[in-house]
């Protein structure tokens, strides 16, 4: 393990290099003041510089999760800046540097609490808090009645103009969700396309017509690709005949449309990730963890959302699973994400750009993080032969792994090297 490093001095890390469109081997990338100053075979070594020698090593940009609801006995609906900070810690040594702290479907008042904890930790946050907050995912409330999946089902409703624009005016969502075929949705779309948001469409029921007045009305993107959405017997069961074109064949067919799945192994076959990939590409393809709770936590009983009023799941060590009715989110981090397509086939550089750069992209954060490049954020994660997480470096800083394992308010029970 890396000894935790000055941010003063320069660091120069010699690695296997991960970029958007290819592996350097045998790279060099060179940290000043918390940015990549520069990259490449053959780097000088500035006076003082502290080097760290990794070859056979990769080194790739830290990853950036839109979509995740908590961590290490946590979730962000508990609505207390230690819940957030756990979560935020548990995902950052995973790799994750940028996280975007996603809603659950709840009460109006839970989730103002959410975001206001999210805030006080946004706005003091040092390294030692885990993940930097890109932004709120406003995820739940607006559901489709029959899409609400592992969510609390009274805590869902159509959206209402009163309530979003208070989310909205906060400046902490980044990502707006909502169901397109809710009464109000057209309106919602372009309140949070107005705001600055991703906009997207989830837990939904929507059709093809929806989904395309959904889409002139700024939404570009679908929450977790085939998981709680549309599908053509759904939607015969909804409108009869002729059948109808659902929200899958609509991302499909709109070249501008980005999806993003759960590469956990439990959700999608390999088949499947090997065809989303294939069908958007790397650049319209993010990967996500929906990571409850349960992360890095022992099989058992969990709460997903507000610890007082969540909905109970069972953990069974691999994935989140709600008795009788199906999957509940996962309790993987996007390490795991990005070693599970690349098995799957995916080659590694463009498994990473799906865990950083396009996330980055999606949210406007591209200019900043989500690749190495000279000037951007030296958001860094060490990944080792076998792409376990060695370490993670924040604005050019090491962050220490083995306290970032203490800080978790459940048990925690995978070691240094997680075993897939």
């Amino acid at each position: 393990m890396a000894p935790t490093i000055p941010p003063r001095l320069p660091l120069l890390i010699h690695a296997r290099l991960v970029l958007p469109d290819r592996v350097l081997p045998e790279g060099w990338l060179l940290v000043e003041e918390g940015r990549v100053a520069a990259l490449g075979t053959r780097i000088r070594k500035p006076k003082a510089a502290v080097v760290i020698e990794a070859p056979g090593k990769y080194l790739a940009p830290g990853f950036i999760d839109l979509h995740v609801h908590g961590g290490a006995g946590a979730d962000y609906m508990d609505g207390t800046p230690e819940a957030v900070r756990t979560a935020n810690r548990a995902h950052l040594r995973h790799g994750t540097t940028t996280i975007f702290p996603t809603t659950t479907t709840g009460a109006p008042a839970e989730i103002a609490r959410m975001l206001t904890a999210c805030g006080a930790v946004r706005e003091s946050w040092t390294p030692a808090d885990g993940a930097r907050i890109g932004g709120v995912h406003l995820y739940g409330p607006y559901f489709a009645e029959d899409k609400v999946g592992c969510h609390s089902k009274a805590g869902r409703r159509a959206p209402e103009v009163a309530e979003y624009q208070q989310y909205l005016r906060s400046g902490l969502v980044k990502i707006a969700t909502c169901a397109a075929e809710l009464p109000g949705a057209e309106k919602f779309y372009r309140a949070a396309r107005a705001a600055g948001c991703l906009v997207t469409c989830g837990h939904s029921n929507a059709s093809w017509t929806e989904m395309a007045r959904a889409f002139a009305a700024g939404m570009r993107h679908v929450d977790h690709f085939w998981c709680a959405m549309s599908s053509v017997p759904s939607l015969r069961a909804r409108w009869g005949t002729p059948m109808q074109g659902s929200m899958e064949q609509f991302v499909l067919a709109e070249p501008e449309m980005s999806t993003e799945v759960i590469a956990d192994g439990e959700h999608l076959a390999p088949e499947l990730l090997r065809f989303a990939w294939k069908m958007k590409g790397a650049s319209r393809l993010c990967l996500v963890t929906d990571a409850n709770r349960a992360l890095d936590c022992p099989p058992g009983r969990y709460r997903f959302g507000p610890q007082e009023s969540g909905e109970w799941f069972e953990s069974n060590g691999r994935v989140g699973l709600v008795p009788g009715v199906g999957l509940a989110s996962s309790i993987r981090a996007l390490d795991h994400m990005v070693r599970t397509m690349v098995r799957a086939g995916v080659p590694l550089e463009e498994a990473v750009r799906m865990a950083s750069l396009t996330p980055a992209e999606r949210v406007g954060l591209g200019a900043e993080v989500g690749s190495l490049e000279k000037g951007k954020r030296a958001d860094l994660v060490l990944l080792d032969e076998r792409l376990q997480v060695r370490q993670v470096w924040v604005d050019g800083a090491a962050v220490s792994l083995k306290a970032a394992r203490r800080s978790g308010l459940g048990k925690q029970v995978l070691g240094e090297a997680e075993r897939d």
